[in-house]
Formats: structure tokens, sequence, C-alpha cells
């Protein structure tokens, strides 16, 4: 038994982990402050996911209004928008793992105290627009700290391995949170789901509260200046990095490009389940399994041989065969082909992406690594405006050609930065 077998062999997950590490697509699980951060995940990821169905359902029974329900969304992308500079900010010039822990702790608390309102019958729609809103803010704070700490975590050449480990919790959440909140709704009701929810990140917080602590980063210059000052400078500092450093750059104009082109084709899958594929509530659900069983199959792959892979190529090579495969599930009328187009999209989706993080991370120092993770985050707010171009779009020519047309747009785009940015064919 070597050194990193006695070291875990002490903790409660001993023997399923010392026999997972064993295997080269769990091997970033050998190093302890990764392992620590990846079991806060596990439980993080799945009380994120539950909220997706709990919180949905909550505003719903409450109001009886597709208007309001769409408004939650929208609500939860002003902090994405506004604060996910100061964010990666902080990420970069304090401690990392104190923001991570308070995030999940605070998390924690916003749904316990869902979960008390509900129970004693307090609850009002604004106190769910209120909390969304809040939680949006602990996620922008939470999301560059946790993403930045993995490459602080795992020796450069397991990060393509660490990430895609991420990637595997993330889809295995993504399939199983919402199911278990669907159950304990039908079976008890919300308040018992957000208590659940609540449990999971004070479960994350258990074991992110165990990593060292160390900042990660020393100012390398205004340390001298007035606080806000540096901060402002910081922000724009890690801006023109991103921009200057061509791999970063590359992979933040893939992921900007996926986000508002193609990714929001996933908001009109209702229109495509009901109105053109005739198959209903449950076959949109079957739709979806499809798409997460790509993407755990991606993800897997990328965390098995990922650091041997070109990274340049694949990266942009997946998010251009996603827009085409998109193009032509547009197209289908029959479900079965249909199924087997969104099991090879999420498979594209995962592998670009998660090359992608790998990318930003690896080719960012440590005193810029939460900037350009934050501004990875601010993606999402990307992805918003691009789905209500979509659904725009679609009212006018229709579901279909609204989502082939800008997924061949997407592709396209993709192309022009293959060929106009030369160097990011050469990224490994």
């Amino acid at each position: 038994m070597d050194e990193t077998d006695q070291e875990i062999v002490t903790e409660p997950l001993a023997w399923p982990i010392l026999l997972l590490i064993r295997l080269r697509a769990f091997a970033a699980l050998g190093h302890r402050e990764y392992r620590l951060l990846w079991y806060g995940q596990v439980f993080a990821s799945m009380g994120t996911w539950m909220d997706q169905v709990t919180r949905g359902w909550l505003i719903y029974e409450l109001t009886n209004s597709p208007l309001q329900l769409g408004l939650v969304p929208g609500i939860q992308a002003i902090p994405y928008l506004f604060l996910s500079p100061i964010a990666g900010s902080t990420a970069d010039r304090y401690s990392r793992k104190v923001q991570v822990v308070a995030s999940q702790f605070a998390n924690g608390i916003l749904y316990a105290i869902m979960a008390v309102m509900i129970f004693s019958h307090t609850i009002r729609p604004w106190h769910v627009y209120v909390n969304a809103f809040l939680m949006a803010v602990v996620q922008v704070f939470l999301q560059p700290s946790r993403a930045a700490m993995i490459a602080d975590t795992v020796p450069r050449s397991k990060l393509t391995n660490a990430i895609g480990l991420n990637a595997v919790v993330f889809n295995m959440a993504r399939s199983t949170g919402p199911a278990l909140s669907g159950l304990l709704i039908s079976c008890f009701s919300t308040g018992f789901s957000y208590m659940v929810q609540a449990a999971f990140f004070f479960l994350a917080t258990v074991w992110t509260v165990q990593l060292s602590s160390s900042r990660q980063t020393i100012l390398k210059a205004g340390e001298d200046e007035p606080h806000g000052h540096s901060l402002r400078k910081s922000i724009i500092d890690g801006w023109k990095f991103s921009w200057r450093q061509k791999e970063v750059r590359t992979g933040l104009l893939v992921t900007v490009s996926a986000s508002l082109f193609m990714l929001p084709f996933s908001t009109l899958l209702p229109v495509f389940a009901r109105d053109v594929l005739v198959v209903g509530a449950k076959g949109q659900g079957l739709l979806l399994t499809g798409m997460g069983l790509g993407a755990l199959c991606s993800s897997l792959l990328i965390a098995s041989i990922g650091d041997s892979l070109p990274r340049g190529i694949l990266m942009m090579g997946g998010a251009a065969l996603y827009g085409i495969l998109v193009a032509i599930f547009s197209a289908s009328p029959w479900f079965w082909v249909s199924m087997v187009l969104m099991t090879v999209i999420g498979f594209c989706h995962v592998a670009s992406q998660a090359l992608v993080q790998t990318v930003v991370q690896t080719y960012s120092p440590a005193e810029f690594r939460g900037r350009t993770m934050s501004i990875y985050s601010m993606t999402q707010v990307v992805f918003l405006l691009g789905g209500a171009v979509l659904g725009a779009l679609s009212s006018l020519v229709g579901a279909a050609w609204a989502a082939a047309s800008m997924s061949i747009v997407g592709t396209m785009t993709i192309v022009a930065i293959c060929l106009l940015i030369p160097a990011s064919r050469k990224i490994r």
C-alpha cells in the first residue's frame, strides 16, 4: 500500500475510492485536495439540479402563471451579468476555499429558509423571486472559485481528467437530481424537497471545509492602492488577459458562440416533443435522458484520455458538429432518430465544453484563473439572450427553422474562429 492509499484508507469512503483510482478515468481522486472538492461537488450538484424542478413547481403552484414561471431564470441572470467580474476578481485576490465554503453554506441556509416558509404556509411568490435572486448571487461567487480550485488541487498533467470527473458528477446529478426532486414533491411536498436540498449543501460544506487553507494568489501590483481602485483594476486586467491570451480567448469565443446560437435549442424541446414528434412530456423526458446519457459517456471519455487529445481541434470540432446535429434534429420527424441525435448532441456538448474549461484553466496562471472562469460563467447570460432570440424567431418562422438556422450560424461562427485564429488548431 503506497502513501496515497494509506492516506485514503483513513477516510469514510476509503475502499470505493481505492478501487476507483485504479481506473485511469478516476486518477485525479488520488489527490486529497481534489477528492474533497469532488465530494463537495457531488452533493452541491444534486442540490442545484433538484432546484430546477422544485423552484419551478413551487412558483407554478403559487401563481398558475406560465409568465411568472419564465420570470425566475430572467431574475437569476441579473447577478451573473453584473457580479461575475467582481466574483472572479475576489476569487483571485482572496482565499478560494473561504469563498466556496461560505457560498455552499449560504446555499444551504437559503434552501432551509424556503422549506420553513413552505411548512409554515407563509410562502408568497415574491419570496420565491427574492430567494432565486439571492441564490444566483451566491452561485455567481461559488462557481469561479470552485472551478479555479480544480487546477490548484491537481498537477497540470491531470487537469483534463479532473475536469472530466467534474463533468461526470454534473451529468449524473442532471439525470438523478430532477427525478429525486419530482419524487419528493409527489410523495411529500416542495418543502420536503427544499429540506433535502439544504441537507445536500450542508454536506458539501462538511467536505470542502476540510480543504487546506492557503491563499492561492499573491497580487502582483496594486496592493498599496486603495482597495476599491485595486479591485476595479483587477477586473479590467482579467478582461485584458482573457483577450490577449490566444488560447483563453479561443476557448471563451467558442463557448460564447455555442451559448448564443446552438445551446438555446433545448428551450424549444417541449415544442418538438409535442408538435413535431408528437410524443408528449414522456417523450421529452426520454430525449433529455438520451442527451444525458451521451453527456455522461463523453465525460468518462474525457476523464480517461482527455490529456492525450488535441484539445483545440476537438473543442471547436465538437461545437461545430453540435450545430450540424441540431439542424438535422430540427428536420427529423422520427422519434427514435431524434433520440439517437440527442445522444450524440449530448456527447458533443460535454466534449467541447469540458475541453474549453481545460484550455481556459491550463493557459490561465493562478493569479488570473478566477477571473477567466468568471467570464466563462457569464456565458449563461449569453445563453438566456440566445433563448430570447430563438423564441422570437420561432414565432415568425417556426421552431424547426429557427433552431436549424441559428445552429448553422453557430457552426459557421466556430469555423470562422478556427480559420481566423490559426494558433487555435495547435492548442494542446
